[in-house]
């Protein structure tokens, strides 16, 4: 496509002139995707709306990508990466705009929050496409991990940015934080300016026939992956939505839930800078299994009214463990399935992760209602155990 494609070629299989970027982009977009997605929960709570509201607007950020993702996929899959980013990013806008100027009731939050996750959607698939563009064949990990660490660091920079101007209030001021919010998406429109699709390698046809889904879902160990993902992922989520509504029942002020979040952030950093390594010095399987135990066991931790100094360490990790579990999830879903599918093999895992999001945050809700946030975090706890379990079960049965 004119004016998509990059002429650079990759240095030693990397092509780094997409790779930095597509790190700047991801860290930009994953900053305001925190900052947004703590914030949305304060103001829930400062409108003093039912909790209820807390899993249901959680969910509508998810709800609709489930019926476009697979198509978004088969876009991309026809070489449109950057066009996704580009198009991602201004629904991203349109949405933080939305929270800005019409925060005012649930039913306008619940729909800016929609279009939010709209462009979510086109922003996660089209950034690990161009990830794996931007890769050489052996060194696919490694590049994942780098564009990893960088979005880790946006992960953790938006809650810093709840805790800096929440400071000891219990609620921070979310009229200012949207304002914030609302900056930095512009901000993200114009860096995804900046990315061009590589052309196809030469020998590459330009036009393949499609990978039946079925296909796809058929592949071994398939299913099992997107599973796993699947609660990796919504944990992730739910722990940004409800550790806001535990510092409210604890008493707990905003600035420390903020830094709790950002030291959860940090650590997912520092697993995705070893995280080649411990593929190769663990295996891709086992690393899996044991990543998704330390994450749950974190989070039954934090659902116990341990100290502060006690809630630091569990947040760590959770850090850990859900930094390797997430990235596991995503590049062996990539290493499984054809080459002209993996957009599409990427969507369908998109499409598994906002189920969860969507299933999870109503039932979460309805926990957090009678038990309060320690139950939802225990649940989600417990979830990554069993989900764990049945990755080394599936492993067991194909050898």
């Amino acid at each position: 496509m004119a004016g998509e494609t990059s002429g650079h070629r990759p240095v030693l299989g990397v092509n780094y002139a997409l790779l930095i970027p597509l790190m700047m982009h991801g860290l930009v977009v994953q900053t305001l995707t925190g900052l947004i997605r703590v914030t949305t929960s304060y103001r829930i709570l400062e409108l003093d709306l039912p909790i209820v509201w807390l899993g249901s607007i959680s969910a509508t950020f998810a709800i609709l990508p489930v019926f476009l993702a697979v198509s978004v996929g088969r876009f991309i899959d026809q070489g449109h990466d950057a066009r996704a980013a580009k198009i991602g990013a201004f629904i991203f806008f349109v949405g933080a705009l939305g929270l800005y100027f019409l925060n005012s009731s649930a039913v306008l939050i619940l729909v800016s929050t929609a279009v939010l996750g709209i462009g979510h959607l086109f922003l996660m698939a089209s950034h690990q496409m161009l990830c794996v563009r931007a890769a050489g064949d052996h060194n696919r990990d490694a590049v994942f991990g780098n564009f990893l660490v960088a979005t880790g660091m946006g992960q953790g920079l938006g809650p810093y940015v709840v805790a800096y101007v929440g400071g000891n209030a219990t609620v921070p001021d979310t009229h200012v934080l949207f304002m914030v919010g609302a900056f930095v998406s512009g901000l993200s429109v114009l860096l995804s300016l900046l990315l061009r699709t590589p052309p196809k390698p030469r020998g590459e046809a330009h036009d393949v026939p499609r990978v039946p889904l079925a296909t796809l879902l058929r592949t071994p160990g398939f299913i099992v992956v997107l599973l796993a993902g699947i609660n990796t992922i919504t944990a992730q989520d739910l722990i940004t939505v409800y550790l806001p509504l535990l510092g409210t029942e604890r008493h707990i002020d905003a600035s420390t839930i903020g830094y709790l979040l950002t030291v959860r952030s940090v650590f997912a950093i520092v697993s995705r800078l070893f995280y080649a390594s411990m593929i190769t010095a663990m295996g891709r399987v086992p690393l899996t299994v044991w990543s998704m135990i330390l994450s749950g066991a974190a989070l039954a931790a934090l659902a116990l009214p341990i100290p502060q100094a006690w809630m630091y360490v569990a947040s760590a990790s959770m850090g850990l463990g859900l930094g390797i579990a997430t990235t596991l999830s995503l590049t062996s879903i990539v290493e499984m399935v054809p080459t002209q599918a993996r957009a599409t093999a990427v969507s369908l895992r998109i499409t598994g992760n906002r189920l969860g999001q969507v299933t999870l945050p109503f039932v979460a809700s309805i926990l957090a209602a009678a038990t309060g946030a320690p139950g939802v975090l225990t649940v989600v706890g417990v979830s990554l155990a069993l989900s764990a379990v049945s990755v080394h079960i599936a492993r067991s049965g194909r050898e």
